[in-house]
Order: C-alpha cells, then structure tokens, then sequence
C-alpha cells in the first residue's frame, strides 16, 4: 500500500475553516477526494471560509473536492451527505469527525440548549457519520474514523470548570474506543487525536481570548498528525487516543518550531485535558 492519500476519499466535517480546512488541504495535495461537509455555505460577517472556498482550495492543491451544507444534528442529513460522497468518488475511505461545538461554563451557568447544541455535535454525531459510513468503510482497503477529542483524564482539575462541554468531548472518545472495538474485525480504524497546545482557530480566539492565538500552534500541526493517521495500514492503528505532537514525535517528526505562530514565543499554551 502506497503511504499516501491519492484517489482515497476522505469526508471531514465541519471543514469550512480551522483544522478541517487544513486537513483537507494536506490531503489535497497528495490528490485526495475530499468531502467538505459544513454548515457555512454563505460567507459568515465574523468567521472566514466556506465550504465552497475550501473546495476551491482543495481543488487548487491538487485534489477533488465535494462541498455539501450539512448540518451534524441531522442524522437523515448526515446518511444522505455520506452516500452522496460515496456517490460522486466511487468509494469512502476515512471519516474525519471535526465539527463542533463549545461552551467553557461550569453546570450552574449551561443552559440545558446549549447543552443538547453540544451534546448534539460533539457526541452525537460521532455515532451518526460512523454507522452512516460504516457500509463505505468496509469495502476500503485503509478505512479509518478519526475524532477530534482528547484522551480520557478524569483528574478534578479537569472535571470541575466547565464539566457540560468536558462530558460532550469525553463522550466522543468513549464512543470512539467502543467503535474501535465494534469495527475492529471489519479491519476499520478508530482513533482520536488532540492537540497538545491550543490550536489558533477562531474557537480559541472568540471563546477564550484572541491573545492566545500567539502562544498557539497553527492547525497544520493536527493536519500533519491526521496525515499520518489515514496513511497507516488501518489494521495497524485503532483505537488509540492520539497526541499531535507525541505521535508526530512518533513518525520522526523533530522541529516543532514549525508550528508556531508567534515563532519569537518561549512557552505555548497547554490544551485542555492534557497534562504537563
């Protein structure tokens, strides 16, 4: 098996800006069918990108793109976005499950809405693309399902500030741990992968601070480390939960420096969940 991702189709959620966006580029380029599925069709009055110009992007970089509105709530939606890739490029190899939502408020202070909005995307949805995708996955020679969520860290420091979102991201990776086990016959990957350091997206920017853009990495970092993912034989890697930079560190990756955004910057900001 060729380590690259030419002619493999790759359907990635939430992919009109951020780490979707570059995850769809890197793949791109080694000429990669990429399913861009999003809510933003119409440019936003705050946020840049949509799925039409991250199609463009992709096509540019050397791949095929497909941009399909999809909002993740939508089970009915998301079956018939998935088939529909599956339609336009013979095939579905990877689901990259990106989308989502957050809210960094403790118990007391989260509305039940916003709860569901997260519950909804975070969780949710996860199940949906994957059951969605499964009769694609199995007919792949390299299938994977990667997710977005950080290992499971159940100390308090974690648990107690803003436990609704931390239950939504903790319920991504139990979902996809028992995935990993349910599809591993089948030779289907499952896997999770999160940032060591805060990652400069406007997540980051309009939720905690856009002074921290520049203590962050870019989101080429989680790019790379999703490259590394769907390029492994899938039989090789599954249910795993993934650190950017350590598993990078892994595939003999030695100059972080790359990744920074304020190359002058001495100490970048930890991630949530992850632990010194």
């Amino acid at each position: 098996m060729n380590a690259n991702l030419k002619g493999r189709t790759i359907f990635i959620t939430g992919a009109s800006r951020g780490i979707g966006r570059e995850i769809a580029l890197r793949a791109a380029v080694d000429g990669a069918n990429i399913v861009i599925a999003a809510k933003t069709s119409e440019p936003h009055r705050k946020l840049p990108g949509t799925i039409h110009t991250v199609a463009a992007e992709a096509e540019a970089a050397g791949g095929a793109a497909l941009a399909l509105q999809l909002d993740v709530r939508d089970e009915a939606a998301v079956a018939q976005a998935v088939a529909a890739g599956a339609e336009r490029f013979g095939g579905l190899d990877a689901v990259i499950n990106n989308a989502g939502a957050i809210s960094l408020t403790p118990a007391a202070a989260t509305s039940m809405k916003r709860f569901d909005l997260m519950l909804s995307i975070n969780t949710r949805a996860v199940l949906a693309t994957a059951t969605a995708a499964l009769p694609f996955l199995k007919r792949s020679a390299n299938p994977h399902i990667l997710s977005l969520s950080p290992p499971l860290n159940l100390a308090a420091q974690w648990l107690k500030p803003f436990i609704p979102y931390t239950t939504t991201k903790y319920g991504m990776t139990l979902l996809s741990l028992g995935l990993a086990e349910e599809f591993r016959s089948a030779g289907i990957a499952v896997n999770t992968l999160w940032p060591r350091t805060t990652i400069a997206t406007a997540a980051v920017e309009f939720e905690v601070s856009a002074a921290m853009l520049k203590i962050s990495r870019t989101p080429r970092i989680m790019a790379d480390a999703a490259y590394e993912v769907l390029v492994t034989p899938s039989r090789e890697l599954t249910g795993k939960t993934l650190i950017d930079e350590d598993f990078l560190r892994e595939r003999g990756v030695s100059d972080f420096d790359i990744y920074k955004v304020d190359l002058a910057a001495t100490e970048l900001t930890r991630d949530l969940y992850v632990d010194p």
